[in-house]
């Protein structure tokens, strides 16, 4: 005959088998002067190899504004759309292609070009739409002015989010067990070594990165 303790244990392995392999883990981004690093894309990647259908693609909006990408970073869904809209009295361009040395790399996503006119008073702005097909980090220029610049990180797993203005990335649902943390930013030529990490039901850890953030315009 079982014991009331072994008989509990059977039913919290029936009832329960998958409810410690669902794991929240936060990660704190550092930048090279220690302090946090706000828009790093985080990805967790279990070593497992495990990885769910991709999230739903979603629509969303970039506009060009006082001479800027806004929001300057996004990450979002393969298969989303993004339409680009000039928000400013003169025109622009955008150019979209493969972020760092992956623009050197002929199997890359390819990537785009679109003319938008100046907004005219008392009309609509103009815009344009782009499918985001592959996934990976695409920098976001202009070619009438050097100083613009975007970042799309296109993700295939829901283990992918920004950190906030204090460096952090709450990330929900992770598998637990060994894992590999990666951090991607606009402002980096090389993406640095992922870092080992065993995923417990709550795990946080710090990234330290080498990226020194640009400045923005207010």
């Amino acid at each position: 005959m079982k014991s009331p303790n072994t008989a509990a244990w059977l039913i919290a392995a029936i009832l329960f088998p998958l409810a410690a392999q669902a794991a929240t883990v936060q990660v704190t981004v550092l930048g090279r002067d220690g302090k946090p690093l706000a828009d790093a894309v985080v990805i967790v990647e279990p070593a497992s190899g495990a990885k769910p259908a991709s999230p739903t693609p979603v629509s969303a909006v970039i506009n060009q504004q006082k001479m800027q990408f806004v929001p300057g970073t996004s990450v979002l869904p393969v298969g989303s759309k993004v339409t680009f809209t000039n928000l400013d009295t003169w025109e622009h361009h955008v150019r979209g292609m493969p972020a760092g040395l992956a623009s050197l790399n002929p199997g890359t996503q390819p990537g785009f070009e679109l003319r938008l006119d100046g907004k005219a008073e008392g009309k609509d702005p103009a815009s344009a739409e782009v499918t985001l097909a592959k996934a990976g980090a695409m920098q976001l220029g202009c070619h009438l002015h050097g100083s613009m610049r975007g970042f799309i990180f296109v993700a295939d797993s829901p283990w992918t989010l920004l950190t906030d203005a204090n460096g952090v990335a709450t990330l929900q649902g992770v598998p637990e067990g060994a894992a590999k943390v990666r951090v991607v930013h606009a402002d980096q030529l090389l993406e640095g070594a992922p870092v080992a990490v065993n995923i417990t039901p709550v795990t946080a850890l710090s990234v330290p990165t080498q990226v020194q953030p640009r400045r923005r315009r207010p």
